[in-house]
């Protein structure tokens, strides 16, 4: 009878971790690393029946995430005790140090799952992609040269999301996308950390961690966030000539301006309204990637 109650305790504990573990790589912000894996395969309905396309789709949003966000997790450990919407698998975990400290072993093997098949199926570039991957998270997570308290250079670090593209490409017998795709997918990346510099604010600057909303302030933020947001309408319809992908990024352009004039101007953003943003998000990019993946719009 003991023996069973420490087996059952045991399975127990493995739910619980493998749980914490799916929380660090931050589901609800799979979109992004999704977003940029489909991108190239715009069009290729066959994939579906590809093996190898639904390895490199569980890669980009487990394997790839959980070395991402949980390297930064491991570095940030104190900033995350003052944030409030960590603790969820929209935004991510609130792990322990014990859970931490065993962390990277799981990273590890999260790698072995994909990685390996990768190099023996396309070769050499692949490793090179990796070592780039990890080259750039090393230079933003150094404990204390760290590029990501080092504005405005934490931005620079977002592109290395863009190699997701070129994987993807190999990965799926695709095209790489155009300079003028790659430039838009650049301003994406930028965008997105940004929104999560302004929700971090507060306690980015309760932790004294420096970025650049904490540095500019939430308002000039926003501002920067509208810029680039509005660059991205005028390529879409100017460069790439789609009305309804445009209208789409319009709009919310238009609800970016709202907030910063009219709405929460430079309040700071309650954890319900961060998760109904979070969720948001989720709901427009699910529709943005369906029309850009069917229309081939940015290709």
């Amino acid at each position: 009878m003991t023996k069973k109650r420490t087996l059952n305790k045991s399975h127990l504990l493995d739910m619980r971790l493998f749980l914490e573990i799916l929380k660090i790589s931050r589901p609800g912000l799979w979109f992004a690393t999704v977003w940029l894996y489909l991108l190239p395969t715009g069009g290729k309905e066959d994939l579906i029946f590809s093996p190898m396309f639904w390895l490199g789709l569980f890669y980009v949003c487990f394997p790839l995430n959980l070395l991402v966000y949980g390297w930064n997790d491991i570095v940030d450990y104190e900033a995350d005790r003052l944030n409030p919407r960590k603790g969820n698998y929209l935004f991510g975990a609130l792990s322990s140090k014990e859970d931490l400290s065993v962390l990277p072993k799981y990273i590890f093997f999260s790698q072995l799952l994909t990685y390996p098949i990768f190099i023996f199926f396309f070769g050499m570039k692949m490793i090179i992609i990796l070592i780039i991957q990890l080259i750039i998270m090393y230079a933003y997570n150094h404990p204390t040269k760290g590029l990501r308290s080092r504005p405005p250079f934490e931005l620079t670090c977002q592109i290395g999301y863009l190699l997701i593209v070129p994987l993807s490409a190999w990965i799926n017998s695709a095209s790489i996308p155009p300079n003028g795709t790659l430039i838009y997918l650049m301003l994406f990346a930028f965008q997105s950390h940004l929104i999560g510099e302004v929700m971090d604010i507060e306690p980015d600057r309760l932790a004294n961690k420096t970025t650049t909303a904490t540095v500019l302030g939430m308002f000039k933020t926003k501002l920067i966030i509208i810029a680039i947001v509005l660059i991205e309408v005028l390529m879409v319809f100017y460069i790439f000539n789609d009305s309804i992908f445009g209208l789409m990024l319009l709009a919310g352009l238009i609800w970016l301006i709202i907030d910063l004039f009219f709405v929460f101007k430079t309040k700071t953003y309650t954890l319900f309204q961060m998760k109904l943003l979070g969720w948001a998000s989720n709901i427009i990019a699910f529709a943005s990637m369906s029309y850009v993946w069917w229309s081939q719009c940015l290709l």
